[in-house]
């Protein structure tokens, strides 16, 4: 502890709030796993992910009007960062999150996030030559076994016999999430030079929007307006206002008031709620092998993460 660090004890009350708002974001994006597979079940992924992004960017533009007074202007390399991370964060990751949703369950789905911060380590010690040094190397380990036993469904020798039965299309979705949100995660580290949070959040949604649109309208699937219920139309508004603009703006709160490190424990419990929600509004089975896949893969990811920075 620095000499300019006030003690816990002192601390820990003006933050409380701010604790009650990264628990309920952790809420929220666990809760869009099951509009998400409301939606899967009767909407193309591109054609959800469009409508989640065209709510998202109307609320985004319209706070970053509000809070900046204007949509600054970029420069190329704004440009061109902002685009990279629509297309990965947003248009890459919404689309295989989509595809996942209609080949598994929303629980099982929702465990597959827990890998996130293991795929970004892996990444960045591949590509930045990062250590990663014993201990990360150990958590990586066990959270590894933890998603081989939620992705085999506990059968670890039947799946290294016959892995084709085991990862399927909605697992090889799921993992290019993953690896596309930590591509946007690495990008992210130098797109905020020059712009605020926000803004560059709002630009990527706008790129992101544009991609999926395109994909949209060229997605073999017809558009069946007659499939879109009051349900349906909540679940877009839910991930498009809940999961995605007031997520964001509230975890940004938490990195400025108690730091990126201790704001991205919080993540650990959007799989926990995943899970928990899918059971308890979707009556899906909560078995053995996803309790204990998934604290082990929860429980690697807070010793790879322990003592970051």
């Amino acid at each position: 502890m620095t000499a300019a660090t006030p003690p816990a004890d002192r601390i820990a009350p003006s933050h409380l709030p701010i604790y009650c708002k990264l628990t309920a974001v952790a809420l929220l994006w666990g809760g869009t796993f099951i509009a998400g597979r409301l939606l899967a079940e009767s909407l193309a992924p591109s054609v959800a992910a469009t409508g989640r992004f065209a709510v998202a960017v109307l609320l985004l533009l319209a706070l970053t009007w509000r809070v900046e007074g204007r949509m600054p202007r970029l420069t190329l390399g704004q440009t061109l960062t902002t685009f990279a991370l629509g297309a990965t964060g947003v248009f890459l990751y919404n689309i295989s999150f989509f595809a996942a949703l209609s080949q598994m369950p929303a629980g099982r789905t929702a465990l597959f996030v827990a890998l996130n911060p293991i795929v970004t380590a892996l990444l960045l010690a591949a590509l930045f030559r990062e250590p990663l040094g014993l201990r990360k190397w150990v958590g990586i380990l066990v959270a590894f076994c933890g998603a081989a036993i939620v992705i085999s469904r506990g059968d670890l020798l039947g799946a290294a016999r016959d892995i084709g039965s085991a990862v399927g299309k909605g697992e090889l979705f799921m993992l290019c999430a993953v690896t596309s949100w930590a591509a946007y995660t690495l990008i992210g580290r130098h797109a905020l030079r020059g712009m605020s949070p926000l803004v560059t959040t709002t630009y990527a949604a706008l790129w992101g929007l544009l991609l999926l649109g395109i994909g949209a309208v060229f997605d073999p699937a017809p558009l069946q307006l007659g499939s879109l219920g009051w349900q349906q139309l909540a679940a877009i508004f839910y991930l498009g206002a809940g999961g995605t603009v007031i997520g964001f703006v509230w975890y940004y709160q938490g990195v400025q008031a108690i730091g990126p490190a201790r704001t991205a424990v919080f993540n650990n419990l959007v799989p926990v709620f995943g899970v928990l929600l899918a059971t308890l509004l979707l009556d899906e089975p909560l078995t053995l092998a996803m309790l204990v896949g998934g604290v082990l893969t929860i429980c690697g990811v807070m010793l790879t993460n322990r003592g970051a920075r």
